[in-house]
């Protein structure tokens, strides 16, 4: 599926859809949130939700006292209605963006994405996933991404995804990545069904210079 293709239909579904009606939803993201705060960053830090579309993560860590949140998004729909409801006041800001092609101008102490990378089938696709994600990080910064688990779906929204387990993330990230904590957790829909999904917390022992442009 090309970047325009993929824009339209993640356009398409947020625009359909109310935000607890896509399969994804969470009524609070306490698992991500609580995987945040054991990185033990700063409050002012950088930090960045990739492909977090309408999660209340955002919302979450504004609440929590965050002052640096940026939510990435291929979607323009679900980057402007994330931002409508933000108070005036919240320092969150929003990219609309495709994580394959993104280049980001500055570096993030902590990077987190939910289900994002499980899309991406495509080689290609994986390796400008990680090529940015080395781009965008700050040394020593940490990672947080969950997929489906092996056991997980194999089609989300109508898309086929790939599956991860602890080996396949680590191999995936490669050595310039510590893995500092791995589980699997079961994820309840919104329809009733039970999705299989797999975190993993890591930090980056090495990085890449940061491209900008």
């Amino acid at each position: 599926m090309s970047d325009i293709s993929q824009s339209r239909h993640w356009d398409d579904v947020y625009s359909r859809k109310a935000e607890n009606e896509v399969s994804w939803f969470e009524a609070s993201p306490s698992r991500s949130l609580e995987l945040i705060e054991r990185a033990e960053i700063a409050r002012s830090a950088p930090v960045i939700d990739v492909g977090g579309g309408l999660s209340h993560l955002a919302d979450s860590l504004v609440d929590a006292g965050y002052t640096d949140v940026t939510v990435l998004d291929i979607s323009r729909e679900a980057v402007r209605r994330l931002l409508a409801r933000q108070r005036p006041e919240a320092p969150v800001h929003g990219v609309v963006g495709d994580v394959t092609a993104w280049r980001p101008v500055r570096r993030y102490a902590l990077w987190h994405d939910r289900a994002v990378l499980h899309f991406l089938t495509d080689e290609a696709d994986r390796t400008a996933y990680r090529s940015t994600l080395l781009a965008a990080l700050a040394p020593q910064g940490q990672v947080v991404i969950a997929t489906f688990a092996p056991g997980g779906p194999e089609r989300c929204s109508g898309l086929p995804v790939r599956r991860y387990g602890r080996e396949d993330l680590q191999a995936w990230l490669g050595d310039e990545f510590v893995l500092l904590e791995s589980f699997e957790f079961d994820h309840a829909t919104p329809g009733g069904a039970v999705q299989r999904f797999h975190v993993g917390r890591f930090r980056a022992s090495k990085t890449r210079p940061l491209r900008v442009g």
